[in-house]
């Protein structure tokens, strides 16, 4: 079976210097619980509400939380052998396209509770004034909001993984059939990936199996939200909980740095 060791804090030594280090700073995972928001809010099922653009109502509290599962997100890739011994191509490919299901399973486990409000500039109307005003570079800089809709979606998923109630066991083998995604174009190590998604998916089933004897649906329901936070946009994501910290950064560039710092960097 693949090795799924515990967490571990990765990144204690960084350098004060880069976007990366406001990051790693924040991440500290007890505010995790401390910090967690209460979600009272009430997204509206008119189709003129959910395409209304949405942004966190405490920025500065969910942004460090996020941040703080980023990072734990990023550390557990890190710490599979099974992952660390891939080409590095192989593993920048493989974090590009599941870092957001990854980030969303981290929020499901920590329980993160998060409260959105209207954007600024939400008003169709002050979008047009203000539109006309703009230069196009800033036109072109310009990125698409999330919506209360994508919201909605993105809490959905959260709520499905809740409702499964999922054991730590349960959570690390979702995440090992997450990441090693054979379907990911242009692989080198594709069997070896294949075979590594497999025996993931083959340890999740025996854990529900014996966590979970009476229930012969369970392990179906959790590959459905497994499928279901897949869906979930990089850019909903990057804008709602990353923007406020990096700015016009490359998140993923980032990423990439996180995934491959050295450990004994001084």
């Amino acid at each position: 079976l693949p090795y799924f060791p515990s967490q571990r804090n990765c990144y204690r030594e960084q350098r004060p210097h880069t976007i990366l280090y406001n990051i790693l700073s924040w991440r500290d995972s007890s505010r995790l619980n401390d910090n967690k928001l209460n979600h009272n809010a009430t997204v509206h099922s008119c189709n003129c509400e959910q395409r209304r653009a949405a942004c966190l109502k405490n920025p500065k509290a969910s942004c460090q939380i996020a941040s703080s599962v980023l990072v734990k997100t990023v550390c557990f890739m890190r710490s599979l052998p099974s992952f660390s011994h891939l080409p590095s191509g192989d593993q920048v490919a493989l974090l590009r396209d599941c870092w957001v299901p990854l980030f969303v399973l981290g929020l499901a486990q920590e329980k993160i509770e998060f409260e959105v409000t209207d954007a600024p500039d939400s008003s169709m109307l002050r979008q047009i004034l203000l539109g006309q005003g703009q230069t196009e570079k800033e036109a072109e800089e310009r990125r698409p909001q999330p919506t209360l809709a994508q919201v909605h979606k993105l809490k959905s998923c959260l709520h499905r993984l809740w409702n499964l109630d999922l054991s730590p066991k349960e959570y690390a083998y979702l995440k090992g059939a997450i990441l090693f995604n054979p379907d990911v174009q242009a692989l080198r190590a594709l069997p070896f990936i294949e075979g590594l998604q497999w025996e993931a998916q083959r340890a999740l089933q025996g854990v529900v199996l014996l966590l979970h004897p009476e229930d012969t649906g369970r392990f179906s329901r959790i590959l459905l939200a497994a499928s279901a936070i897949q869906t979930v946009s990089h850019n909903l994501v990057t804008e709602l909980f990353f923007k406020p910290l990096i700015g016009n950064a490359d998140l993923f560039d980032l990423l990439r740095e996180m995934l491959f710092v050295q450990h004994d960097n001084r």
